[in-house]
């Protein structure tokens, strides 16, 4: 079952340690492929320097500024997609990436290394800047399912990666993650 537009439409912390273990759900071609999300980061809005909207309202950011289970997809090192899940009401610009998962059917590559994180986890999806801005409720090439249930004891937590520019916010638990192995 998909998940509704309350499941995102709360704290952003606590939408990111509650994605994991559901399923990142991907049409290509005639397949859906599932993978369980394993890995998150918070990213909480214009005070958040980590952020892209600390940057304001641009026309890069303002995905994040709308709805709510919309997807924020955008470019880095100019050769990998991220895929963000925008949180929270209109107008607080807020999202997780999704930084990890674990294959559960219709990938060709071997090892889960590929879906470690986030820019293999998008050209392994074939998810990419014709995605930014899709209704996850609505679409029928990306949605999230819910997935397996997570205890808390299960969650680890960590600084987010490559942000070091962004002076306190650096140092914010903000990543979270599941042992994918079992």
């Amino acid at each position: 079952m998909r998940l509704k537009v309350n499941f995102f439409n709360r704290d952003t912390v606590i939408v990111a340690k509650e994605l994991l273990g559901k399923y990142l759900c991907r049409k290509i071609g005639n397949k859906v492929v599932r993978v369980k999300i394993t890995e998150t980061e918070a990213y909480c809005g214009i005070k958040d320097k980590a952020c892209h909207a600390s940057k304001g309202l641009t026309p890069r950011t303002k995905i994040m500024f709308g709805h709510p289970g919309y997807a924020y997809v955008y470019m880095i090192y100019g050769m990998y997609y991220c895929l963000n899940l925008v949180t929270r009401e209109a107008g607080c610009p807020e999202a997780v990436l999704i930084r990890g998962g674990e294959k559960l059917n219709g990938l060709r590559r071997g090892g889960e290394a590929a879906l470690r994180g986030p820019g293999k986890l998008c050209l392994e999806l074939k998810i990419d800047k014709k995605l930014n801005g899709m209704d996850i409720f609505k679409s029928k090439e990306l949605w999230i399912e819910n997935g397996e249930k997570v205890k808390p004891s299960q969650i680890k937590k960590g600084k987010r990666i490559g942000i070091d520019y962004a002076g306190k916010w650096k140092d914010k638990l903000w990543r979270f993650w599941v042992n994918p192995f079992k």
